[in-house]
């Protein structure tokens, strides 16, 4: 009797430690809505739907990227994208930097892209200067924040967004001379890949995958695993988010951005991490608050550094990648917003 409950327990800790290991996000996502459903109820029901719907508007994105992701590699293309941006440096940033500021790809759609590029060999400075372009700005952002709040903070958002690309590129080649970026994807995400200029041995592209049974396979398989992850991730990411709006008012918000000067711009840089709502729901708050005498640098640097490091994004960011690129990412988020947000601050004041 004895030596079966030991069997008992044993296989019951075993069976918690491999869930642990294996699907900590979502228990960890389960226990915070049970909880909210035990104190607060209605504020459970509030966050379980907030997450369902958001997953849902994202959902065109992730399965776009995600599918395009599985594709290349089923194919074997991903060699032919990696190859293409072999080359000059500092050529390569540039252009990463413009396709990511053209790119349809929220914060949150753009990861399965990142994580196939950097598992295809393509250099991580490339790699990072799209990854932080392509959420500030994209062409139907640009209709509508010239609607909202004008063409010319349209424009700085632009050039925010692509100047933010190649200077977060440059500052990678200046520390991958170091060494010390090697492999950024976490284990177990893609294969590693590698922050040098060198790209895996091309294979032959197969376009029509779908004759080929491993090739099949192989798509659907990459597919399921790259959904799987990232749904569990922005799950958790939702419920954080549906919190913070439940209880960070807008008013609060607003009245910390509120003011004309330098501090603001410092201020809304560090504020825009965890209050940013999302790319179309911030621009009408940034747009009453320029109205009512925000230094209109304030408003453009709380829309670059909520655009780029959300809430949603950084924890997928976060699963996503090593430690080290994660605060790089970070850093040069928030240092580049607050430049732009400067220098356009400098700008209107002429």
């Amino acid at each position: 009797m004895t030596e079966l409950a030991l069997s008992v327990r044993s296989w019951a800790a075993d069976l918690v430690h491999r869930l642990w290991g294996e699907e900590r996000v979502w228990l960890v996502s389960a226990s915070l809505l049970a909880v909210l459903f035990l104190i607060a109820p209605e504020q459970g029901a509030t966050s379980a739907a907030f997450a369902a719907q958001n997953l849902i508007n994202v959902a065109p994105f992730l399965v776009l990227s995600i599918g395009i992701a599985a594709y290349a590699g089923a194919t074997g293309a991903d060699g032919l994208i990696a190859r293409a941006f072999t080359g000059s440096p500092l050529v390569m940033i540039v252009i990463a930097a413009l396709a990511g500021g053209l790119s349809p790809f929220c914060s949150c759609g753009v990861i399965p892209l990142i994580a196939a590029l950097l598992a295809m060999g393509v250099p991580l400075a490339a790699v990072m200067a799209f990854w932080l372009a392509s959420p500030v700005m994209d062409p139907s952002m640009f209709v509508l924040t010239t609607g909202v709040i004008g063409l010319e903070f349209a424009i700085a958002k632009t050039m925010a967004a692509v100047g933010l690309g190649i200077a977060g590129g440059a500052v990678v080649i200046i520390m991958s001379k170091a060494g010390g970026l090697t492999n950024p994807l976490r284990e177990g995400v893609g294969n590693g890949g590698c922050c040098g200029s060198s790209v895996r041995a091309p294979k032959d592209v197969v376009w029509k995958f779908w004759h080929d049974d491993e090739r099949t396979s192989k798509f659907w398989r990459e597919g399921i695993k790259t959904t799987l992850f990232l749904a569990k991730w922005l799950t958790l990411a939702f419920l954080l988010e549906s919190l913070m709006l439940a209880w960070l008012p807008a008013d609060l918000v607003a009245q910390t951005l509120g003011g004309s000067g330098l501090a603001p711009i410092a201020v809304a840089t560090v504020v825009g991490v965890p209050a940013y709502l999302n790319g179309y729901a911030a621009l009408p708050l940034v747009g009453g608050l320029i109205e009512q005498g925000m230094a209109p640098g304030a408003g453009l640097a709380f829309l670059v550094a909520g655009g780029v490091t959300s809430l949603p994004a950084a924890i997928a960011v976060w699963a996503l990648v090593k430690r080290r690129v994660f605060f790089l990412y970070v850093g040069i988020a928030l240092t580049g917003s607050f430049v732009a947000g400067l220098l356009f601050h400098i700008w209107t004041s002429f």
